[in-house]
């Protein structure tokens, strides 16, 4: 496994840095590579994208995987790639929108991880996604109606995460806090057992 920046610092409360990865869910454009590099950095982990991972084992992207193999193909490699991610020393780890949607995938994520969704508006994604055309889901018809139906299919399943934090306009720093803090309470002494989690209000 290869952390895509440079060590951080030791984190700011060593005793409340988490003992297994942290894994961010969530659709295309909902931040979870720029929140992930903040986190690791805060907590000194090694940050890894899975979507990478997946294109180093692949030896190509994943716009080719689908086109040249279809969805399937690309879900199967994605399902090994996060399994074998979650065998290794906890770090920070950025899944794709669809990754959290396979049941052994979120049976492992619930094992060995902790997960965190970045829940997002659907305008806020099509100002995110407009930037970037290498989303293979997003590249064929209108976008608008994609994420919509994503989202009314995506969400239900995202919402198992243990940890819900909205991603809006406020700059990253200010969404790493919120998270640093849901963590907090989520490792906290006062939690009675897992299934108690957190998540911020629904806007």
């Amino acid at each position: 496994m290869r952390a895509t920046q440079p060590p951080a610092p030791p984190p700011s409360n060593p005793q409340l840095r988490p003992g297994k990865t942290l894994v961010l869910v969530g659709l295309m454009g909902a931040g979870k590579s720029c929140i992930g590099k903040r986190l690791a950095q805060h907590f000194a982990l090694s940050f890894v994208d899975a979507d990478q991972e997946i294109e180093r084992a692949a030896g190509c992207t994943i716009a080719d995987i689908f086109e040249r193999h279809g969805e399937a193909h690309f879900r199967d490699g994605e399902r090994r790639v996060i399994a074998r991610l979650l065998e290794q020393p906890p770090h920070v780890l950025s899944t794709g929108g669809g990754a959290f949607m396979d049941a052994r995938t979120r049976g492992k994520i619930r094992e060995r991880a902790i997960s965190i969704w970045l829940r997002a508006d659907l305008e806020l994604l099509l100002r995110r996604t407009a930037r970037r055309a290498n989303r293979p889901l997003l590249n064929n018809g209108d976008r608008r109606a994609t994420l919509a139906r994503l989202m009314e299919a995506r969400y239900p399943v995202y919402a198992e995460a243990d940890i819900v934090i909205d991603s809006n306009d406020a700059p990253p720093e200010v969404t790493v806090e919120r998270v640093i803090e849901a963590l907090e309470r989520f490792l906290g002494p006062e939690r009675e057992e897992r299934p108690g989690k957190v998540r911020e209000p629904a806007p």
